[in-house]
């Protein structure tokens, strides 16, 4: 993903915010009970932590109760099924990440269509990956990890959230770039997969830098690099992969909001409008930029052309890997 192409599309988002969103239509009553956002992974994930700072201004903002519900399980779409079945009056909606638009090269019999039975709400954000390597690998950059694994073809284990996940997907592109080979070891979502690494059952991954930050900091892993063209002012003295050697090499993992289809427009426009308020909102905006997040902002339309676009591009990028659908 190119994070030009998203940040100019957040730009030119905002615009769209300025000129139109103090003439949203105020739906009468809205809300009247809790909201329910459902995130596909576990605890700890980079959506997790995300979501959680989200709802938690939302909730303020709309002087309403903001719940977030995990439930983890098959790249996102057990999530997605329950956020699909639910009934679409704006108090059901899905924090999805960008393995929304994996999905459809991954699964062969999904039961919903993501374009179709999904309502585009918001591009809320976009993380930076992180290469780390355990603290027993004796590697301190990316010149020396490539090294290594050139040294001792196959002899090292990555771990990922899942089978399809972009943080399965990313080191695979990563590797390829650099004409080597690992294990791949998944796990159920980004927190276990961390724990493993730091545990040493792998000995690198590739995650949102949301879920490395604190142990980076900590030194409990080793991060080597972001996968952005510019540094991450969360990890300021951590290359990138482009300066580490790998040029060109540029990923993130964005992050968004939907609602099931169907969802009354206006009701998609007012939460359209809050969550921008929300994510605009300097407070939120300095705590998203210290788990490494970069704000982002759309409106639902250009959402919705941005993730037909991605759907097309990692469907690609299974095919490459070989992935097998499921």
């Amino acid at each position: 993903m190119s994070s030009f192409k998203v940040i100019a599309l957040g730009l030119l988002a905002l615009s769209a915010f300025n000129t139109s969103g103090a003439q949203a239509q105020v739906i009468e009553g809205y809300p009247t009970q809790p909201i329910k956002l459902v995130v596909p992974f576990p605890p700890g994930g980079a959506s997790d932590i995300i979501a959680r700072i989200v709802g938690q201004k939302l909730a303020e903002h709309m002087k309403a109760t903001v719940i977030i519900e995990n439930k983890a399980g098959a790249n996102g779409n057990i999530a997605a099924e329950y956020v699909v079945r639910a009934k679409p009056d704006g108090y059901t909606l899905i924090y999805n990440s960008s393995s929304v638009a994996l999905s459809p090269a991954l699964y062969k019999n999904l039961s919903f269509d993501v374009q179709k039975d999904l309502a585009p709400v918001i591009l809320t954000t976009v993380v930076p990956m992180l290469l780390n390597v355990n603290n027993s690998i004796p590697v301190k950059n990316l010149k020396e990890f490539a090294a290594l694994l050139k040294a001792k073809p196959d002899s090292l284990s990555y771990g990922s959230a899942g089978v399809g996940n972009i943080t399965h997907l990313a080191p695979f592109l990563m590797l390829q770039e650099l004409g080597l080979v690992a294990n791949h070891v998944p796990y159920k979502g980004s927190g276990p997969a961390m724990i493993g690494l730091v545990g040493g059952e792998v000995q690198f991954d590739m995650q949102p830098i949301t879920v490395g930050l604190a142990y980076a900091k900590e030194g409990r892993i080793r991060p080597l690099a972001v996968s952005t063209l510019e540094r991450s002012p969360a990890l300021p003295d951590v290359p990138t992969l482009d300066e580490s050697g790998l040029k060109g090499f540029e990923l993130g993992a964005w992050q968004a909001i939907m609602a099931p289809a169907k969802t009354p427009a206006a009701i998609i426009k007012r939460l359209n409008t809050d969550i921008m308020a929300v994510i605009m909102n300097p407070e939120v905006k300095e705590k998203l930029l210290s788990q490494g997040a970069q704000v982002l902002g759309s409106t639902p339309e250009q959402y919705g052309t941005y993730l037909a676009s991605e759907i097309k591009r990692w469907d690609a990028v299974v095919k490459s890997s070989k992935t097998e659908p499921q």
